[in-house]
Order: structure tokens, then C-alpha cells, then sequence
């Protein structure tokens, strides 16, 4: 069967198809570090089957899992679709059967009911489970040596009462709790949401149900160590623009932007809600508590984002507009106002902020992220980019000096999303690498790239051939190969910074 010949099933956004175990991967330059040891896990949307519509956007594909493991100075690699429901009812009928992007009223009526996950979104290890994951949907449970999927719909147990679980949960590596959210947790376009906490060994011990000013896409949140930090930003939906086959979400600029703390131990009447005229923020790179002082900082743009998603109010989409730069919200509990301050930390224009992760909820001095360098030259096949925009460079901020340090990848490249990797025996904040894929626009293949996290300007300390093109992934996480099992999360000691 033939994939549409549009923007999002063509180029290097063409479907993979992909399952594969390699051992050994050549190191095209520098040298892997023999003291690395330890997986990194990303996930990629990439569709079985053309699109049920004939067209639909690029991540409503289904969801394939990329694991390297580095050890010994070598790196093997596996890939592996997510078994979901989804996956699997499609396989058996030999055709898509789900259609637009978290529209069911444009599903084949066989599957009328179905979960309609595709697991593409996020990959985290918690308590020995690789967990592929997508907001709209229960986690899938898969193995984290094999890819294996063992549970399509893993509810920790029976416990997990929502319909839907967070791709960006958030682990406290001070305690080793996973801190989760779901929302349209009692149903699509619901204004429900639930907060979870879940032990070092997996189970669900709370959980606060409560809802949000309105409905809207809640892609991720912030942790701290006293409170839970949850922003509302106007990418809405509603049961009539999918009756009326629009894109589930839009951009609404005539909505302000909100941003709720809830205590670490409170329930849902301790939520306190600020708010800001409009704007637009995805991803968190990290927050951190002052006493009441909250912190969270969002690479924030003043416009629409996401041009998949259009303007509500039918205006172009405006690329201007759409670039985002880290900036700081914060709100005082203490206050009687309820307005959000917001301090830009940084020029770089971009997003897919990362940290390292064992400074989650405190207060770190270093951030990544991807950017776009436009200063630099551009000679893309087709004139644009694998992710849209034009991600050629990789930025670190240092929020105690406002100091950047960058790389940028050439003018054929472009970059996926980075994580970090601590240096194997250090515990001070950013010593160790950044690991992210190299899209190779001219030759349509794939790098994976290891650098220096505190001297990204050098170059990458080594840049490893990959077998064939990876499709442009969303997020991924590393995870230590010394913890039990290669696989289960870890507490480490981390001082806050204060």
C-alpha cells in the first residue's frame, strides 16, 4: 500500500517500517568513552499502514522504540513497534482502521471503543518497566532487553483510575518516585485531571483529582521539591471541532494562559492558579521552589507553535511569532496577586529543553536545548527541515552566568532531540554528555552523536553510523546500565542549589 506523496509521509519524514537488532556500530570519529555503561530509549512516530483519511499529521504515527546500549567502548542497537491495541487490530486487519489525529468519529466503526494510543511519544524506565507512552492513553508496558510488549494497556496493577497518563512524568531522584498527571482523564475534551505519585517499585500511592480552567492540550508539567507546577496554555479542542472535522486542536489567542501549584501532599483544594495574557509554552525545562517562591522555566513564544494546529480565529500561521525563548514564570504563594512574572533567561530561539535529570525540582545552573541558528548557512533538500523548523544546533544555558555555549551540526543536518548522560561516577550538575540522532538531510541517514554536555562547542566526542535513516523521533531518556537489571530507575544524592 502507498503512503500519501504529502509533507508528513515523504523526504525524511517517509515511514521507516524498522525492526532491527545490530551489534557493534561503527564509530565514524572520536572514540566512546569504555566507562559508558547504560541505554539510551527514544521513540519515533512511524505508521504500519498509510493513513485511514489519506493524509494526516506526523505524529499520529504508531510508536517505535529505539534502544542503544552503550558498553565497553561499543554500542548495539534494537528497534521495535509498540504492540498497542491500536497496533495490533490494524495488523490483523491488514489496513489502518483508526483515523485522524484523537478524532474517533473518523475511525472505521470496527473498532468503535478501542484505546486509540499509539505510544509514540516518550520512553522512561520506572521500577524495572520500560514504559512507551502517549497522553492520550494508559502506558504500554514493554521489556526493557527485549522491546517486548507485555501489557498494551498497563494500569500499575489496576490502580491507574484515569483514561489517560502523561508522556512527561517526572522522576524524583531524590526518592525515586515517579510524579505522573492525566488529563481528559474522565473522557476526550473533559476538563478532568489527576495527579499521581508512584513508589520507587511502581504502585500508585495517591493520587488528587481536579479541573483545569479549560480545556487544552497538557503536554507536560513541573516538579519541585514542595509543589507540583501545571500550565494551561490555549491549544484547545472540543467535541464540535471534531464534528466538524477540524484538527482537534487550535490556537486560541483571545484565552490567557494559567499556571496552577499544587502542594507535593495537598489535595485539589490547595490549588492556587495564576495567570498571564496569552502566549504559548510546551515543554518544561525544569523548576524549583524558593520557599513559596515557584520557579518554572518554558522555552515561551508569543504565538501559535504548532502550524498542524491552526489559529482559531483563522489567521496564517506566523513563524515569527512561533520562536521561543527560555523564559522564567514566577509566581509568589505568599502574594495576594495572581498575576505570573516572566524574566527571559536566554536568546536562543528553539525547544526540546533537557536537564540533567538528577536535578529535577531543584535548582540547576545548566539547561539544553535545541535551536535554530538562522545566522547559519542552509542547504536542506526541499528547503526544509525534518522536524519543520530549523533545529541545527544545540544550546547550553547557564542560568548563574546567562553564558550560552552552542554547536552547530552543518548545513545538511539537522538534530533530534537530546538527553543527558551523567559522567559515569561524577554527581556534580552537567558533568557527563549530551546523546541525541543527527538527521543527515543530503544522504537521507542518521548519526547518533555523544558530546561533552559542558563543552558542546567542541564537537561531538564521538559520531557513530547508524544502519538506516531513524524517523524524527520525540523524546527519549538514558538509563545507567549498573541499576538492577539494566533497567530500573535510580536515587541518587543531589545537593539543591540554593
Amino acid at each position: 500500500m502507498k503512503f500519501p506523496d504529502t509533507p508528513s509521509f515523504t523526504g525524511f519524514f517517509a515511514p521507516s517500517g524498522v525492526e532491527a537488532e545490530v551489534r557493534n556500530l561503527p564509530v565514524v570519529a572520536g572514540v566512546i568513552p569504555a566507562d559508558l555503561d547504560g541505554s539510551f530509549y527514544r521513540v519515533a512516530p512511524d505508521p504500519q499502514y498509510p493513513p485511514l483519511a489519506g493524509n494526516d499529521i506526523w505524529f499520529n504515527g504508531d510508536g517505535m522504540v529505539t534502544r542503544f546500549r552503550f558498553k565497553d567502548g561499543e554500542v548495539s542497537l534494537q528497534q521495535r513497534w509498540a504492540r498497542t491495541d491500536k497496533f495490533r487490530l490494524e495488523r490483523e486487519a491488514g489496513h489502518a482502521l483508526f483515523g485522524a489525529y484523537r478524532n474517533p468519529l473518523t475511525d472505521d466503526g470496527s473498532v468503535k471503543g478501542q484505546v486509540r494510543g499509539t505510544a509514540n511519544t516518550n520512553v522512561v524506565v520506572h521500577a524495572g518497566k520500560l514504559l512507551a507512552l502517549k497522553e492520550d492513553s494508559p502506558p504500554v508496558w514493554m521489556d526493557p532487553e527485549t522491546l517486548e510488549t507485555i501489557d498494551p494497556k498497563y494500569t500499575f496493577g489496576g490502580s491507574m483510575t484515569s483514561e489517560t497518563f502523561t508522556a512527561h512524568p517526572k522522576i524524583d531522584a531524590r526518592t525515586g518516585e515517579m510524579l505522573a498527571f492525566g488529563y481528559a482523564a474522565k473522557g476526550l475534551c473533559t476538563r478532568d485531571m489527576v495527579f499521581y505519585v508512584i513508589s520507587p517499585e511502581g504502585e500508585i500511592m495517591r493520587e488528587v483529582w481536579f479541573e483545569i480552567p479549560y480545556y487544552c492540550m497538557m503536554h507536560d508539567f513541573g516538579i519541585t521539591e514542595d509543589y507540583v507546577v501545571f500550565h494551561v496554555v490555549p491549544i484547545v479542542g472540543s467535541w464540535e471541532r471534531l464534528e466538524a472535522g477540524l484538527p482537534h486542536f487550535g490556537f486560541d489567542r483571545g484565552r490567557p494562559v494559567h499556571l496552577g501549584v499544587l502542594p507535593r501532599n495537598g489535595g485539589a483544594e490547595d490549588i492556587r492558579w495564576f495567570s498571564a495574557p496569552t502566549c504559548f509554552a510546551s515543554h518544561v525545562m525544569n523548576a524549583h521552589n524558593e520557599g513559596t517562591t515557584v520557579h518554572f522555566d518554558v522555552p515561551m513564544a508569543s504565538g501559535n507553535m504548532f502550524p498542524f494546529f491552526p489559529d482559531t480565529d483563522g489567521e496564517p500561521f506566523d513563524p515569527v511569532a512561533a520562536a521561543a525563548r527560555m523564559t522564567r514564570w514566577t509566581v509568589d504563594l505568599r502574594s495576594n496577586s495572581e498575576d505570573i512574572q516572566m524574566t527571559p533567561l536566554a536568546e536562543l530561539t528553539g525547544e526540546f529543553p533537557r536537564i540533567d535529570d538528577r536535578f529535577a525540582g531543584l535548582k540547576n545552573r545548566y539547561g539544553w536545548q535545541l535551536a535554530q541558528d538562522l545566522s547559519k548557512p542552509i542547504d536542506l533538500p526541499g528547503g526544509r527541515s525534518a522536524a519543520g523548523f530549523m533545529m541545527n544546533t544545540l544550546g547550553r544555558i547557564d542560568l548563574e552566568t546567562g553564558e550560552t555555549d552552542t554547536f552547530w551540526v552543518g548545513p545538511t543536518s539537522s538534530l533530534q532531540e537530546p538527553a543527558f548522560v551523567p559522567r559515569p561516577g561524577s554527581t556534580e550538575e552537567g558533568d557527563g554528555y549530551l546523546i541525541c540522532i543527527e538527521n543527515r538531510m543530503a544522504e537521507n541517514g542518521s548519526r547518533l552523536l555523544l558530546l561533552d554536555a559542558l563543552n558542546l562547542s567542541q564537537g561531538p566526542v564521538a559520531s557513530i553510523a547508524l544502519p538506516f535513516r531513524m524517523r524524527q523521533g520525540l523524546h527519549g531518556n538514558w538509563v545507567p546500565g549498573q541499576t538492577p537489571g539494566a533497567a530500573r530507575s535510580y536515587r541518587t544524592t543531589v545537593e539543591p542549589r540554593i
